[in-house]
């Protein structure tokens, strides 16, 4: 993959990456509860710990960073002379097609179809100014926590079982299958639910690509001298206010909690942000481990997917529902510290790996050597 797109890449920022590398590692603990065990883990420690620490925290990340970028690469197009809006919607599509084939082929939880079309609705909302941006962040996500809560309640008081176990030993059946029947499984599940799949994405992602958007376009993360001040009472907030809520929300599983968790995990998700960054600053070899998978994030998120599916479903050694919840933990971690081994090494021989080169050229749509 020696190749590059005839247009000058946007400047990395090395936050960004970094940022993007530590997600990666929390992503996976989520997604690979749910390939590894069709309705995710059963009631027990490691599903309380997934819950407190890792659940809806770093896909808040991860979308925060989307937002960002944006900015990033509207100001690249203009310097290039070229139409931002063109690339942003050929960009978005691309991550639309990329998002579909994952989601059929690998996992029914992927986030990237949806990221290209709320990325659309971003693209038509890219000329708000920075604190119009927020305000209009809130109205969705605000939406969100009150949805949250009256669902929380409703499924506490209803009755439960009997569908949600169908569905279950479906989609336990599709796993254990073949690669097309699980394909199949998959795409029934997509056509089924993309309606829902994408009105979650506008209350919950939409919200986190407007706050980085917000801050993108004031650079926050290109100018350390902004956001070093705001760390440390990100950090009080998060992990003395956020994560208790957090905590006894995942241990106690009571449902006047799902409001305020909601409202809890992307202040923790933000107080993550701010330890990573904070100990960037202090040992920059922190840096160099997780920069590189972040650089490569595509690639390693649908990668991910790649290696779990090849140990979880029946055409590969169809360990599904066979492990324990912590042997699952022990494979994530184990894959993830390979990610940022086998990202060192790729970033030090290729500019791009596979996944961003097909982004790249569906957005630029050129390529040249290098």
């Amino acid at each position: 993959m020696t190749t590059q797109i005839g247009a000058p890449a946007v400047s990395r920022i090395e936050a960004l990456d970094v940022l993007r590398g530590f997600a990666l590692g929390g992503i996976l603990m989520v997604n690979i509860t749910v390939m590894s065990t069709p309705g995710g883990f059963a009631d027990g420690p490691a599903q309380s710990l997934i819950a407190a620490i890792f659940h809806n925290k770093f896909y808040v990340i991860f979308s925060f960073l989307f937002g960002y970028s944006l900015t990033m690469q509207i100001r690249s197009a203009k310097r290039a002379g070229a139409s931002p809006r063109a690339r942003t919607v050929r960009r978005c599509l691309a991550l639309m097609a990329v998002g579909l084939v994952h989601y059929v082929f690998f996992f029914s939880g992927d986030i990237l179809f949806c990221y290209g079309v709320m990325g659309l609705i971003l693209l038509a909302l890219s000329s708000l100014r920075p604190r119009t941006a927020l305000i209009a962040a809130a109205v969705p996500f605000s939406i969100s926590v009150i949805g949250m809560t009256v669902l929380g309640m409703i499924k506490s008081a209803a009755a439960t079982g009997s569908a949600e176990d169908a569905e279950t030993a479906r989609e336990l059946a599709a796993m254990q299958s073949g690669w097309l029947d699980a394909a199949h499984y998959r795409w029934e599940n997509f056509t089924d639910n993309i309606a829902a799949f994408l009105l979650i994405s506008l209350l919950s992602v939409l919200p986190l690509f407007l706050v980085g958007l917000a801050a993108g376009k004031v650079r926050l993360l290109e100018r350390p001298e902004r956001y070093r001040p705001l760390l440390r009472p990100v950090q009080w907030i998060g992990f003395g206010v956020a994560a208790p809520i957090s905590v006894l929300s995942a241990v106690t599983e009571m449902p006047i909690l799902t409001g305020p968790n909601a409202l809890a995990s992307p202040v923790l998700a933000a107080a993550y942000g701010a330890t990573v960054l904070r100990v960037m600053d202090r040992h920059p070899s922190v840096a160099r481990v997780l920069a590189p998978a972040g650089k490569l994030a595509a690639t390693n998120y649908i990668g991910q997917s790649v290696v779990t599916a090849i140990i979880f479903t029946g055409y590969g050694f169809a360990l599904v529902g066979r492990l324990s919840d912590w042997a699952v933990l022990g494979i994530a971690a184990s894959v993830y510290a390979i990610q940022l081994v086998v990202s060192a090494w790729w970033v030090r021989r290729h500019r791009y790996g596979p996944v961003e080169w097909v982004l790249r050229m569906a957005t630029y749509g050129r390529s040249r050597s290098r």
